[in-house]
């Protein structure tokens, strides 16, 4: 009888061992696939690494028909794209490289996964961009900047001779949704990663991303002949800095022969650059863009540019680029941030997009949850990065979109490029929240193709992460397409920005007032409460970035009766008894808004409870926690910035709406020791 208990019991806990899952295997679980196709039913020609791991691909997790895998020479024009085509009993993947047959693979298995029809198909997929870029801010030491997900993946201290099994589990993840590059490290750079025992180390991450189509680029301190060469200065003029930079990529590229170039933060929150010498961005990126042109390298140049200034921060980045336009080289592109301030849950697009009609511009994005609410917060970002995208910049006419001009539709342009800062640390489930793994996820998608939808690219997500059962899909799928605007709505809604605590920017500080300190890292400075309203005038009447944007929207955003309403306080000072389009007057409106984002992130969490019995026990907990972390953050937004604003427009909280549950006072005093988070 014991035995036959024990049995039991065996029995019994079978089901969870099965069941338990970790994150780990991010949206490459395969959970039907216990072995794909045999060798025999793939026909390849060739040997080599990158078609190995292919063929090992369909072998383990492909349940289909017989495949035919081609390179084609012909197809040239679908860059690293391919075709997919059912000829009588097979399939054929054709693409010119082996990477694009390796993408074909991930495309097929991702139907599968799907459940979506693998039969009569006639698939031509191709990039939307050529080089499709992760931006990792990890520091040299294994801390990450901005990072939630635990420390870095890069073990530096280990390199080059102990390997994790995580690198190519990366390159692995990334290749699966067409990522293509990588910058390893932060852009506020060392000097030390060019040293030679730096690049040995970045030589084996290089190798082992390869077969995986990814190559590999890095920040550089703009300050490296002085720091690292001992030369007297860094000035991009001198010809002993441009002879050090030369033998620095000729170094590079004997080591790492596909090295993709460098990644350039300059003059920027105290970061050293070309203007230390009297000279601009273009010399700066020029001379760069010249040692690594034998190679094939290019140069990434930041816009995020700001400096102590009078001038409206949203209006720095265009006042000193624009001035340089034409005058950068062919292989140097300017990186620009989706809006003009930083990162935040909304903002206006950046008025750079388009005003530089003959330099190319690409976007970068940010991954990791920096301004909202780290990896504590269930935000899905495909609709963020979607609306920069479609935004109408209007800059060669009506349907200039952001998306059209940094592709190469609107101005063929030698290369096009888009990134975004990554949100991957150590942790097992690799971003700290499960439901952040859909973020990294989504960049990867639209970089790959940026018409894809939100929705679209949620539903691949959920269906290979959790289930494909439509009782879990539907509900989860609505959760994530609402979960940015909820965000929005409990943090700053109508066009508020930069309302965080200083230097972590966790949770609200409406009153910081940094006096003494740089006026724009002051919530204070960007929402300019007082008894007559809300918001940052930027109309001709104030700081006049209105007129960095092309006609009509000049215009249209300078006007308060034809703003989106979403962006009005980001343009206009309010009076808080303004009449909104709804009826309500401002207050009520902001005070409205901010409890739908309460409202919203309770019902994630019913919404999330119903569904267990579809999750493993351990996702399900894990998010489960988060989103009562969530629910509590998002009551104490709600209360701090209504409390605080309520001092100004001296009105009535609605009565309809719930009661605060702190006092303004008690709130001020929460100081967040956020560790290395910083």
């Amino acid at each position: 009888m014991q035995n036959f208990k024990a049995y039991i019991l065996i029995f019994l806990l079978i089901p969870f061992s099965i069941f338990a899952e970790d994150g780990s295997k991010l949206w490459l679980r395969f959970p039907n696939a216990k072995n794909g196709i045999s060798a025999d039913k793939i026909i390849s020609k060739g040997n080599n690494p990158t078609l190995e791991i292919a063929k090992k691909e369909l072998m383990n997790h492909w349940k289909g028909q017989a495949l035919e895998l081609r390179t084609d020479k012909s197809l040239k024009h679908l860059k690293d794209g391919y075709t997919i085509k059912s000829i009588q009993n097979r399939l054929v993947i054709s693409a010119e490289k082996e990477i694009g047959l390796l993408y074909g693979v991930y495309h097929l298995l991702r139907l599968q996964e799907t459940k979506s029809s693998t039969s009569n198909l006639n698939i031509t997929e191709k990039p939307s961009y050529d080089v499709r870029i992760l931006n990792h801010w990890d520091n040299l030491d294994g801390t990450i900047e901005r990072g939630y997900a635990g420390y870095s993946l890069w073990k530096w201290e280990d390199l080059p001779n102990k390997i994790s099994p995580r690198y190519e589990e990366y390159a692995r993840a990334n290749a699966s949704i067409g990522i293509n590059a990588t910058v390893l490290n932060n852009v506020n750079a060392s000097p030390k990663i060019l040293s030679k025992d730096y690049l040995e180390k970045v030589k084996v991450l290089a190798d082992i991303f390869r077969p995986y189509g990814i190559k590999v680029y890095l920040s550089v301190n703009f300050s490296s002949p002085k720091v690292l060469g001992g030369l007297e200065n860094s000035d991009p003029l001198n010809k002993d800095v441009q002879k050090w930079w030369k033998n620095k990529a000729n170094e590079i590229y004997k080591i790492i022969p596909d090295f993709g170039g460098f990644l350039v933060k300059a003059n920027s929150e105290g970061q050293p650059g070309p203007q230390d010498y009297g000279r601009t961005h273009a010399d700066g990126a020029n001379m760069m863009g010249d040692v690594l042109k034998p190679n094939g390298g290019i140069v990434m140049w930041r816009a995020f540019v700001y400096s102590p200034s009078k001038e409206d921060r949203a209006k720095q980045a265009y006042l000193e680029f624009v001035p340089l336009d034409g005058k950068f080289k062919d292989n140097v592109i300017v990186q620009i941030k989706n809006g003009p301030v930083d990162f935040q849950p909304r903002e206006a697009f950046n008025p750079l997009f388009g005003a530089l009609k003959k330099t190319p511009e690409m976007v970068e994005f940010q991954i990791t949850q920096e301004y909202l609410g780290f990896s504590n917060h269930l935000v899905y970002l495909a609709p963020l990065f979607k609306e920069t995208l479609d935004s109408d910049t209007y800059s060669d006419g009506k349907g200039s979109t952001i998306a059209k001009i940094t592709d190469g539709t609107l101005r063929p342009a030698k290369l096009t490029a888009i990134s975004a800062v990554a949100n991957i640390g150590e942790d097992k489930n690799w971003t700290g929240h499960h439901f952040a793994q859909a973020n990294w996820y989504a960049f990867g998608r639209l970089a790959w193709n940026h018409s894809l939808s939100s929705e679209q690219i949620a539903d691949e997500w959920i269906k290979m992460t959790f289930t494909y059962n439509q009782e879990f899909v539907k509900p989860v799928k609505e959760m994530m397409l609402s979960s940015r605007e909820t965000a929005v709505d409990y943090m700053m809604p109508l066009g508020l920005h930069h309302i965080f605590a200083s230097g972590h920017h966790y949770g609200p500080e409406p009153w910081g007032d940094y006096k003494g300190g740089r006026p724009d890292w002051s919530p204070v400075y960007y929402h300019q409460a007082n008894e007559k309203g809300l918001g940052f005038d930027r109309t001709k009447s104030g700081s006049n970035a209105v007129s960095q944007y092309f006609p009509p929207l000049d215009n249209i955003y300078g006007n308060i009766k034809t703003t989106p309403e979403n962006l009005i306080l980001w343009f206009h000072h309010v009076p808080w008894d303004y009449k909104m389009k709804d009826g309500k007057t401002l207050w009520e409106e902001l005070s409205y808004k901010y409890d739908t984002g309460v409202k919203n992130v309770r019902d994630y969490q019913k919404t999330w409870d119903v569904l267990q019995k579809f999750v493993d026990e351990d996702r399900f907990k894990s998010v489960q926690s988060r989103l009562k972390i969530q629910a509590k953050d998002a009551v104490w937004w709600k209360d701090a910035c209504l409390l605080y604003f309520q001092q100004f427009s001296k009105m009535p909280i609605p009565y309809d709406i719930e009661r605060p549950v702190h006092e303004l006072e008690d709130l001020k005093k929460i100081k967040l020791n956020m560790g290395h988070h910083n």
